[in-house]
């Protein structure tokens, strides 16, 4: 037998990091000469390959060989008399090979897995480094935190991480040319899962536009929906430059934007007040009517954004300012305006025998949520602004001069009682305001229940006997009309997901419209929801025909996890005798819904959860409820994406092409999607602390 011993040369294909890479323009143009590096170091493909397995002439055919003969192959090598034959070895790829796992992933290491809060013990894993591993998540890093892609090159980084992994060479440590194509492949990616998720899903929609620090216009679109297991999502689509912020051409990159991405149903489109977004519903609404996934002519598409009227409400009436409020603000510049007054401000809290950990903060006089910030930390030290008043002469002498100068005096008890009326009622914008902005739960529900609050408010107000109140609440209710009108103005949509809030349902509809428009409004506008909802139930059941089911699975899991439990049995049976009970005569879906009692008010309710619990008794019903559930009331959404590209391209990274500012933007929106809740609250508290220190540090360089 012919013995390729002599000869037998083990060969495997060098690892390259670079290697199926998309190139890129990034900080500078090294990225090709990265490839080329890369490419130069793959082995030569042989010229001729004979599988080892296969006869050799001369050999003894009656011996058997060895299962090691299949883990090569021999290669022919030059021809004629002159050629030769090596075997070479292709272990580590075989996918017969029983430690392939190893060879490719490297060897495993035991581990002690980090204990979760109250476990005892400890559990032992089994673990393996990975170069391409590592390299991943270095570039989710590089995406996730905004780092710049010269980070990796930093030699205190290198150091770090060859410290933390024993196994990670300053070799396998990537450049930035590197890190750039493996963020797009991220990218890459993560859109594939992104457009999978995506199939057949009618979504709702927000956009924005921005300019940023190159002078460049950037639209940002972004896409609500719930999936089958009642989770909320919000992706962006899109972060791109466009040509002007005109309507039709926003109109027309979304609809560019949604065919690439497949998308055949927009449900809603949430903008602000802009005069060109009408133009841009417009023309959505023409384009995508005959698209297999609009609803009703897509006659409700246009949703305006809430919280931006809410600020035209109130911001509007701050213009002409109460001098109440006026002096607090100028009490408040007169402390922070120097360390020097601060700390007088401070000796004077120590006297009155005040503690408070709360800081004075000046508002900047175009956005009332601050001007609402400022006016609630100031009433707190009314007692140190009146004691500095007659005991700090340079506090009396400002004032005593603006008063020569035909300006305003230092505020006296009456401007805090008024300041403090004041801040109760801009609590109620507030409070709505931050409801509206939420993303990570469903908004549409909640927001009948805020205006509601205000609406009530604003009448109650406008008979006040204060004269600074009953001349806001005025002129706010004049406003209020202006955009929400006795509901003409406002997007049936919204009262459609009132009532599919078990809670709630039609009654609450009913009593709201009651109190404030009077018994013959309340009945057309209760009618008008409710032709509205029909003729969702009926255009959903026309184009879907579910399998209606007489018990679910969830259901009979109940009864056999209960059957322990004769008196919990018993009540889930009367549960369902009750539904029943309530649901005869009724001839579809909605008119059982509607016919049910209402749920009572429970503490932590998820309404999402309901509807999970609920889908399979309303099967139709609950398609309507998930596209109505997940309409965003706000653009704060596509809003808070201009804060990240801000953060991107900043004016060290300007240089940054718009394809790469739309795979970082996306990608980072993509990857946090996985992040847990808290530390999203932990980013939206930190960011806000950050945007009142820049404001204040702003404020105090004038």
């Amino acid at each position: 037998m012919e013995t390729p011993t002599n000869e037998t040369s083990v060969q495997t294909p060098a690892a390259t990091e670079d290697d199926g890479a998309i190139p890129t323009q990034v900080e500078d143009s090294a990225a090709t000469q990265a490839e080329a590096v890369a490419s130069s170091e793959l082995p030569p493909v042989p010229p001729c390959q004979v599988s080892m397995t296969a006869p050799v002439s001369g050999a003894c055919s009656g011996r058997k060989k060895s299962i090691v003969w299949g883990h090569f192959e021999k290669v022919k090598i030059g021809e004629g008399d002159t050629s030769r034959t090596k075997a070479i070895s292709h272990v580590p790829i075989c996918p017969k090979n029983p430690n392939r796992e190893d060879l490719v992933k490297g060897q495993k290491t035991l581990a002690f897995v980090p204990k979760k809060d109250g476990e005892d013990g400890f559990h032992l894993v089994s673990t393996s480094f990975s170069v391409e591993a590592s390299r991943k998540a270095l570039a989710e890093m590089i995406i996730i935190d905004e780092l710049p892609f010269r980070y990796v090159e930093g030699y205190g980084f290198k150091k770090y991480v060859t410290t933390l992994q024993p196994k990670l060479q300053l070799k396998d440590i990537p450049s930035r040319q590197t890190v750039a194509r493996d963020v797009i492949g991220i990218y890459n990616s993560e859109r594939e899962k992104l457009r999978k998720s995506l199939k057949c899903c009618r979504v709702c929609l927000t956009t924005d536009t921005w300019t940023s620090i190159q002078n460049l216009n950037y639209m940002c679109l972004t896409c609500h929906f719930i999936d089958d297991a009642w989770k909320l999502h919000k992706r962006i689509l899109n972060f791109c430059q466009v040509e002007d912020h005109k309507g039709e051409t926003i109109g027309r990159k979304i609809e560019m934007s949604l065919r690439e991405w497949g998308i055949d149903g927009i449900f809603t489109l949430t903008v602000d007040n802009a005069s060109s977004n009408l133009t841009t519903i417009k023309f959505l609404q023409r384009v995508t009517k005959d698209w297999n996934g609009s609803v009703l002519g897509n006659e409700y598409m246009h949703m305006r954004c809430c919280a931006h009227i809410l600020n035209l409400i109130v911001g509007e009436d701050l213009k002409e300012i109460d001098a109440s409020v006026a002096k607090v603000r100028e009490a408040v510049r007169y402390v922070k305006s120097s360390p020097n007054r601060s700390q007088t401000f401070r000796s004077f809290m120590e006297r009155v025998g005040m503690e408070s950990k709360s800081l004075l903060s000046l508002d900047v006089p175009t956005r009332w949520n601050s001007t609402y910030i400022m006016l609630e930390t100031a009433e707190n030290f009314e007692k140190v602004f009146l004691r500095m008043d007659f005991e700090d002469d340079g506090y009396s002498s400002y004032f005593r001069t603006k008063e020569d100068s035909g300006g305003l005096g230092s505020p006296c008890m009456t401007d805090f009682q008024n300041c403090r009326a004041f801040v109760t009622f801009l609590r109620l914008f507030c409070n709505a305001t931050k409801k509206f902005s939420g993303s990570l739960y469903v908004t549409s529900n909640a927001f009948y229940d805020e205006i509601f609050v205000i609406q009530e408010s604003i009448s109650n107000l406008v008979k006040s006997q204060n004269t600074l109140l009953k001349s806001t609440a005025t002129n706010m209710q004049t406003k209020f009309e202006k955009y929400w009108g006795e509901g003409e103005k406002i997007n049936p949509l919204l009262y459609v997901a009132v009532v599919f809030d078990p809670r709630k349902k039609l009654r609450f509809l009913k009593f709201s419209f009651l109190k404030i428009y009077g018994n013959a409004v309340a009945e057309v506008m209760v009618d008008k929801v409710k032709d509205l909802l029909f003729k969702l139930y009926n255009f959903y059941t026309s184009i879907r025909s579910p399998n209606v089911q007489d018990q679910s699975g969830s259901e009979r899991t109940e009864l056999e996890s209960d059957a322990s439990d004769p008196y919990v049995m018993v009540h889930s049976r009367y549960e369902r005798f009750l539904q029943v009970e309530q649901s005869v005569g009724c001839s579809n879906e909605l008119e059982k819904y509607l016919a049910e009692n209402c749920d009572g008010r429970k503490d932590n309710f998820e309404i999402l959860e309901w509807w999970r619990d609920n889908c399979n008794r309303f099967q139709v019903l609950s398609k309507v409820v998930k596209d109505v559930l997940a309409v965003p009331v706000s653009t704060v959404a596509s809003e808070s994406a201009f804060s990240t590209g801000g953060r991107i391209v900043d004016p060290f990274r300007s240089s940054l092409s718009p394809l790469m500012v739309q795979n970082l933007v996306c990608s980072q929106n993509w990857l946090q999607a996985t992040v847990r809740i808290s530390h999203h609250q932990s980013r939206d508290d930190v960011e806000a602390l950050e945007e009142e220190l820049l404001d204040l540090g702003n404020m105090l360089k004038f």
